[in-house]
């Protein structure tokens, strides 16, 4: 089993596997590069396709949801007592950069809406339930915004793949390349708050030395 090819952890695994793989990418730091996103669009195609791989989809949406939100609620728990030191010893970048971008939804919207909005980026839903933890979000807050997050995020992807399923008969003879334009999109946020934060750098550069401009002309002088 590749742990980073939805189709090949949906084949071995099945139910068991989706459950397991989302509470490791929502519940734990070292989830990060697994495939949230394309795994439960893949397990929703499969859901509406007939054949050998085909997965039930009311015990499929139970399992995922359940996943989903018990890796939340221990990822929470993780960062209440250790995520400090944890966050402090990591040394991937990945991990840092959804740090940032963690703290810095909660900034802007509140914790409540960050957690709900967090479900839908990749790398920063790995990071942010254990950021709650660490920021000390009240257990109450925390737990309604992950269950509404969480449940949205599953059951709207696997329904928006069992939706294309029902509707292309033999879709799933097409998963490799539609599973790679889903992650071409999951990723689309992640890019453009990088462009973001690269044209804010290059604007404080600038600022930075208009301001010394005139220092320096004037030492000249």
């Amino acid at each position: 089993m590749n742990p980073l090819d939805a189709t090949s952890i949906v084949a071995a695994t099945g139910l068991i596997g989706i459950f397991c793989v989302l509470i490791a990418e929502t519940g734990l730091l070292v989830g990060f590069f697994l495939p949230g996103d394309s795994l439960l669009f893949t397990a929703g195609l499969l859901a509406a396709t007939q054949g050998a791989a085909q997965l039930p989809l009311g015990p499929l949406l139970a399992v995922a949801a359940a996943g989903a939100l018990i890796g939340a609620q221990l990822g929470y728990v993780i960062g209440k007592r250790a995520g400090g030191s944890l966050l402090a010893r990591t040394k991937r970048p990945a991990i840092h950069r959804g740090v940032g971008k963690a703290k810095e939804a909660i900034d802007r919207y509140g914790p409540g809406k960050a957690i709900v909005l967090a479900r839908f980026i990749p790398i920063v839903r790995t990071v942010m339930n254990p950021m709650a933890g660490v920021l000390k979000v009240p257990v109450r807050t925390f737990t309604i915004a992950q269950v509404l997050g969480g449940t949205v995020w599953t059951v709207g992807v696997i329904m928006a793949g069992y939706w294309l399923g029902s509707k292309i008969p033999g879709i799933d003879t097409y998963l490799l390349p539609i599973i790679a334009v889903i992650i071409m999109v999951s990723l689309i946020p992640v890019g453009s708050e990088f462009r973001k934060a690269r044209r804010l750098g290059r604007t404080a550069r600038s600022v930075t030395a208009a301001a010394a401009e005139p220092t320096t002309q004037g030492g000249d002088r």
